[in-house]
């Protein structure tokens, strides 16, 4: 009966209409279908990756009123280890450095080849544009052939000391006597800045490709200005640069000549116990030396040292 009744309605249909809607309904599945499509690549897409035992949080300078995101990274074991302290990774460059820093320490560190330690990138300021807060915050003066504000590194200094610290301290088990700087770039520069003029805030400093140049080379000025004054200077000091860091392949500056003469300088220093190395990454540029400059930087002074191995400790 029901199938009479569907039979006789469908025969009352107007044949215009029911030309219409037979015409319409190919094109009402393929909607459903690609909304369905649509809708499983969402769902695809908020199961993004997280790094292992990391999270977000914000540290605000006072100074400033300027906000930090740090990146934090827990070593694997970290909670069944509540008596122990452990070294601390700094990185500058976070949404570049963390990632590439995680990644390459996990191998080793679960292997027991490298020291347990908590890894935490230094993000931009919340709010800043491109490059703006790393072009001010990593730069040791101001220079007035950047259009760019420059010449923020005392304050960044102070805020990494008073601010960045303390968290760490308040919030994890962390050993203030084992800091380790990772930077890269102007990142580097910051580095070698806060090694003259505060160097006992960090144990270890890796620099990669250091840019020397900022300024006319200004970081050298500051060098011989105080380099007389460090005194019990117990600190270990990576370089790495890139081979093809020079004018002779594609840099528009002496990179690997410039840090080379920061290494010797260094060795120059009197009245202190300073393990330096420097090495020359093969056919690395600029923009691809920095993941075997932290990776090498790290084993020389947190790696388990095998007598047959250059290590700091």
């Amino acid at each position: 009966m029901n199938l009479a009744k569907s039979a006789d309605i469908n025969a009352s249909f107007n044949p215009q209409y029911r030309a219409f809607y037979q015409g319409f309904l190919p094109w009402v599945l393929c909607l459903f279908i690609l909304i369905g499509i649509l809708f499983s690549s969402l769902l695809v897409a908020q199961e993004s990756f997280k790094i292992p035992r990391s999270l977000v949080v914000e540290v605000t300078d006072p100074m400033s009123k300027l906000t930090y995101p740090l990146f934090i990274k827990l070593p694997k074991g970290y909670d069944k280890n509540p008596d122990k302290k452990y070294p601390v990774i700094y990185l500058t460059d976070a949404w570049y450095a963390f990632q590439i820093v995680s990644g390459a320490t996990r191998y080793p560190m679960n292997a027991n080849k490298m020291a347990q330690a908590i890894i935490v990138g230094m993000s931009y300021a919340k709010g800043s544009k491109g490059d703006s807060s790393r072009v001010f915050d990593y730069t040791p003066n101001v220079s007035k052939s950047w259009r760019k504000k420059t010449g923020g590194a005392a304050q960044y200094m102070q805020f990494i000391e008073q601010h960045v610290f303390k968290y760490m301290s308040k919030n994890y088990r962390v050993d203030k006597h084992n800091r380790t700087f990772i930077g890269n770039s102007l990142g580097g520069l910051f580095g070698s800045y806060v090694l003259l003029t505060k160097p006992k805030l960090f144990k270890n400093y890796i620099l990669g490709s250091p840019s020397f140049w900022f300024d006319n080379y200004a970081i050298f000025r500051l060098e011989s200005a105080v380099s007389s004054n460090i005194e019990n200077l117990n600190a270990n000091v990576f370089i790495a640069i890139g081979e093809r860091e020079s004018k002779k392949f594609e840099s528009n500056y002496e990179m690997v000549n410039d840090a080379e003469l920061f290494y010797q300088k260094m060795l120059s220093w009197q009245q202190i116990k300073l393990k330096a190395k420097i090495i020359i990454i093969p056919q690395a540029n600029h923009q691809t030396a920095f993941p075997t400059a932290a990776i090498q930087g790290l084993q020389w002074v947190l790696g388990k040292c095998h007598k047959s191995m250059d290590c700091a400790n």
